[in-house]
C-alpha cells in the first residue's frame, strides 16, 4: 500500500472512531479515543524534531551554493510577491464566500457565545516584527522553533560560506550535504509512522467535541472549505499550470501526502520535510529554490489561514450585528495581511490572530471562543491549503529563475535513497 493512501485511511479511520465515541457518549469509547492521544503528541514530535535542522542544513547548502548574491535578491523578491499577492486574494475571496452562505447560517449559533471576555494578545507591530528577524542568539531562536529568525541566520550564514576561499568552501559544504541526506532519510523512517500518528491525532480531538457545535456552526465551516476549494483551483492550480509550466496533475499527485499531514498535524512546519521529499525527489526541483521558498513558505505561505480569517469576520460581524463598511473592510484586510506575516503558525493560531482585525472592526473579542470550539476541520483545511500554496511557490519561483545561470551550475540535486 502507497504511503499517502495509508495516511489518508489513518485520518479518515481517527475521525470516524472519534464520531462514534461522541456519539455514542461510551465512557470507555471516548477513554479509547482520548488515550491514544499521546501517540499523535510523540509523532508531531518527531516532526518537529528534524523541522529545525532540516531547514538549517538546506537553507545553508542552497545559499552557499548559489555564489551570486544578486539572485538570491531575485529569489526571494519573487517568494514573497507569491506569498503576498495570494495572500490578499484569499481575504477578500473568504469574505465573499461567507457572505454569499450567510443566508444558511442558523441562529442556534449565537447561543455559543461565551459570557467571558477575550482578551487580545499582543502582537508585534510592522517595526518590531522586522526588528524581531533578526536573532539576538540563534541557539534560543533554533529551541524556539522561530524559524524566520533562523532562516536569517541561515542565510548570511549560508552567504558568508560562498564569499570564503574555495579551500574552505569544499570542507563546509560537503558536510552540510551529507547532513541533509541524513536527515531526509530519518524523515523517510518517521513518515512511516504518519498513519498511525494522523489517527491518534484525529480521535480524541473528534471524540471531544462531536457534532454539536459542528453542527451549530456548519455555514461558517462549510464557507471556509467551499472557499478553500475555490482558492486554490483558481489561484494556485492557474499558477502552477501557466507559470510554473507543470502539469496540474504532476502538481496534485505531489501534494498527497504534504496535505494529509499537514491536516493530521496542523503545523506548516512540521510538513517541510514531506515538502522537500516531494519537491527534490518527485518532482526533481533545485535544491537551492526548493529549500529556500519552502523553508519560507513555513513561516509566511498562510492563504489558508488569511481564507479563513477573512470569513470569520464576516460571520462574526453577522452574529453580532456590527455592520461593515467599505473603510472597515479596508482596515481589517490590511490588519489580516500583516497578521498573516507575523504570528506563529500553530494549531489555533488563527483563531487567537484575529484580535487585530475584529477590534478594527467593533466586533467583541468574545467571537473568538466560538470559532476555537470547531476550529479543528476548518484549521486542517487551512493548513492543507497553506502547504499547497508553498509547494506551488516553489514551482512558480524555480521557473523564474530557471533562465539563470547559477541555476544550472548547481543544477537539481537528486536525493537517491533506498525505498524502505
Amino acid at each position: 500500500m502507497k504511503l499517502h493512501i495509508a495516511i489518508a485511511i489513518g485520518l479518515v479511520a481517527g475521525l470516524l472512531f472519534g464520531l462514534v465515541a461522541a456519539a455514542s457518549g461510551l465512557p470507555f469509547l471516548i477513554t479509547m479515543a482520548e488515550g491514544v492521544e499521546p501517540i499523535g503528541t510523540a509523532f508531531v514530535n518527531l516532526l518537529k524534531m528534524v523541522v529545525v535542522p532540516l531547514v538549517v542544513a538546506v537553507i545553508y547548502v542552497g545559499v552557499a551554493r548559489l555564489g551570486d548574491l544578486r539572485q538570491l535578491g531575485r529569489m526571494g523578491g519573487y517568494t514573497l510577491l507569491f506569498f503576498a499577492g495570494t495572500t490578499v486574494v484569499s481575504v477578500l475571496l473568504g469574505m465573499g464566500v461567507m457572505a454569499a452562505l450567510l443566508p444558511l447560517a442558523s441562529d442556534a449559533a449565537a447561543q455559543a457565545v461565551t459570557a467571558a471576555a477575550t482578551e487580545a494578545p499582543t502582537l508585534p507591530g510592522p517595526i518590531d516584527f522586522l526588528v524581531s528577524l533578526i536573532p539576538s542568539n540563534a541557539f534560543k531562536a533554533a529551541a524556539d522553533g522561530a524559524l524566520l529568525p533562523l532562516v536569517v541566520f541561515t542565510v548570511l550564514m549560508g552567504a558568508a560560506t560562498g564569499a570564503l576561499p574555495k579551500e574552505h568552501k569544499d570542507r563546509l559544504v560537503p558536510l552540510a550535504e551529507s547532513l541533509t541526506a541524513a536527515l531526509i532519510k530519518l524523515v523517510h523512517w518517521i513518515l512511516w509512522m504518519a498513519p498511525i500518528g494522523v489517527f491518534a491525532l484525529a480521535a480524541p480531538v473528534t471524540a471531544r467535541a462531536g457534532w454539536a457545535i459542528i453542527q451549530s456552526l456548519l455555514a461558517f465551516m462549510l464557507a471556509v472549505l467551499i472557499g478553500l476549494v475555490l482558492f486554490v483551483a483558481a489561484t494556485y492550480l492557474p499558477l502552477v499550470r501557466f507559470v510554473g509550466r507543470m502539469p496540474v496533475r504532476t502538481f496534485l499527485r505531489g501534494c498527497v501526502t504534504p496535505q494529509l499531514i499537514a491536516a493530521g498535524t496542523t503545523s506548516s512546519a512540521a510538513t517541510v520535510p514531506a515538502m522537500l521529499e516531494t519537491a527534490q525527489k518527485e518532482w526533481e526541483l533545485s535544491p537551492v529554490v526548493s529549500g529556500f521558498v519552502i523553508s519560507l513558505g513555513a513561516g509566511l505561505g498562510r492563504a489558508g489561514s488569511a481564507l479563513f480569517q477573512g470569513a470569520a469576520i464576516v460571520f462574526l460581524a453577522w452574529l453580532f450585528g456590527v455592520p461593515l463598511p467599505v473603510t472597515g473592510i479596508a482596515g481589517a484586510l490590511l490588519a489580516t495581511f500583516v497578521v498573516s506575516f507575523t504570528v506563529a503558525g500553530v494549531p489555533g493560531g488563527s483563531v487567537v490572530s484575529l484580535a487585530p482585525a475584529l477590534g478594527t472592526l467593533g466586533i467583541p473579542l468574545d467571537g473568538m471562543a466560538i470559532l476555537l470550539g470547531v476550529d479543528r476541520i476548518p484549521d486542517m483545511a487551512r493548513t492543507a491549503t497553506n502547504v499547497t500554496g508553498t509547494l506551488a511557490a516553489t514551482v512558480v519561483v524555480e521557473r523564474g529563475v530557471r533562465k539563470q545561470e547559477w541555476f544550472y551550475a548547481t543544477g537539481p540535486l537528486r536525493l537517491k535513497t533506498t525505498k524502505s
